[in-house]
């Protein structure tokens, strides 16, 4: 069994889902629920393509997490920061 992230956007016809570890298995659908069946079927479908082409599939089971920044308080650049 192999789990994968999925990430939803907003869009202005719905919704955009997309696999964090396979970012090729990419759909829209009207709404949320809708958009999750979708990527659900991309996904099997992309799994029934790359074990026919004998492809090795994107491991799931990834580690994400959100990283917190106060962006208007970001005021010098990475390669500034290293020169000092």
């Amino acid at each position: 069994m192999e789990h994968y992230t999925a990430r939803y956007v907003k869009t202005n016809s719905g919704y955009m889902g997309q696999l964090m570890e396979w970012p090729e298995v990419v759909t829209e659908g009207k709404d949320i629920e809708e958009c999750r069946d979708m990527l659900r079927d991309a996904l099997h479908q992309m799994i029934l393509a790359y074990k026919e082409l004998s492809k090795e599939m994107p491991k799931g089971n990834a580690l994400f997490e959100q990283l917190a920044i106060e962006v208007d308080n970001v005021c010098e650049t990475a390669g500034s920061r290293q020169a000092s």
